[in-house]
């Protein structure tokens, strides 16, 4: 059987991640998989696997910072991608479509229904949730709104899907990458908001460089913008930038700073990781990730950072604790996730 991926974002994300961990487990149950992205999409991951993919117009609204006027113009653009979607299927000849995330999803699910082929979306913003369950079966993460509504036609609830050897890190290989100044007695928080590093993710990296906290600093992430550089210059900080190594540097890691939504909150819990969620990192946007993993993850604001780490650090053992409890489920979100695909795409769903 095959499967058309349609995935939104930059191909380099969190969106890709869960794109490509999905489609990683059909191919082991015997799926050929192929992919699309937006055609301004450098897909970077993508190159690093050496994963070749169809080019197309697949708009973005914001996610949950969408507004009206971005809504409006995604709706527009929707109009043409729905019809280049359906034409890469009717190309491809999928036995099922899977639209991974906000436009991705919306396309995915359009275009499918044009082309009258099965498909799924996996959704984590209002838009998708409310347009993808109306069309097709749709997988709503913890981001999204209907994660956890029972009894709801087409939906179906998962942890975001990851891939278990994300918890196979190697420490001494991570030791081995840092820099001088690490310092093995101290405890080692990580910052991250994901691929791309985020100016208040930054900021937050600088705040605690600046407090009498003793611990290893760790960056990581593109910077979305050239003048983020600019808080990372203090020498307790230790920029690694873009890295293709993270389960190492998980396995290193003490306890995570993340921005409060996916893929990296899901990786950390399924390493048993006490994480700090910063709210309103990434274009204001809060998805209370503290709720569906109380106890592992605690929020703060980027004012009250600082204490929020400090008791952190002295709970670290009971968040790890709470952490370990929920890190099997994640672990195993992918095949839920996998199975219901392949329900989906025999017509048994």
């Amino acid at each position: 059987m095959k499967a058309l991926f349609m995935i939104t974002g930059r191909g380099m994300g969190g969106d890709a991640v869960m794109g490509l961990n999905i489609a990683q487990i059909l191919s082991s149950r015997g799926f050929e998989c192929e992919f699309a992205l937006d055609r301004t999409a450098p897909g970077i991951l993508f190159k690093k696997r050496n994963i070749k993919w169809h080019k197309m117009l697949i708009p973005q609204a914001g996610g949950h910072a969408a507004t009206k006027s971005s809504l409006f113009k995604a709706a527009l653009k929707a109009l043409k991608a729905t019809w280049e979607g359906y034409k890469l299927i009717r190309e491809v000849k999928p036995d099922i479509v899977v639209g991974v995330i906000g436009g991705g999803a919306v396309i995915g699910c359009l275009s499918a229904k044009l082309a009258r082929v099965p498909a799924v979306g996996i959704s984590n913003t209002p838009t998708d949730a409310r347009i993808c369950r109306i069309l097709n079966p749709t997988i709503m993460l913890p981001e999204s709104g209907f994660f956890k509504i029972k009894n709801m036609k087409n939906v179906y609830s998962s942890y975001s899907p990851i891939d278990p050897k994300i918890t196979m890190g190697n420490h001494d290989n991570a030791l081995k990458r840092m820099p001088p100044s690490f310092n093995e007695d101290f405890p080692t928080i990580l910052f991250s908001s994901g691929s791309s590093l985020f100016e208040l993710m930054a900021k937050a990296a600088k705040k605690i460089s600046e407090t009498d906290i003793k611990a290893n600093i760790i960056v990581i992430g593109h910077p979305l913008k050239e003048r983020y550089e600019k808080y990372l210059q203090s020498p307790r900080i230790i920029n690694l930038g873009y890295i293709d190594w993270v389960p190492d540097l998980y396995s290193l890691v003490d306890l995570a700073v993340l921005s409060d939504d996916g893929v990296m909150i899901h990786e950390a819990i399924a390493c048993k990781l006490p994480i700090i969620a910063l709210k309103g990192v990434k274009y204001g946007r809060y998805h209370n990730m503290a709720s569906v993993f109380p106890g592992a993850v605690v929020e703060s604001d980027f004012n009250n950072l600082e204490d929020t780490l400090k008791r952190a650090l002295e709970m670290k053992d009971e968040m790890k604790e709470k952490a370990s409890s929920y890190s099997e489920k994640v672990i195993k979100a992918g095949e839920r996730i996998a199975n219901i695909i392949l329900k989906v795409a025999m017509g048994e769903i």
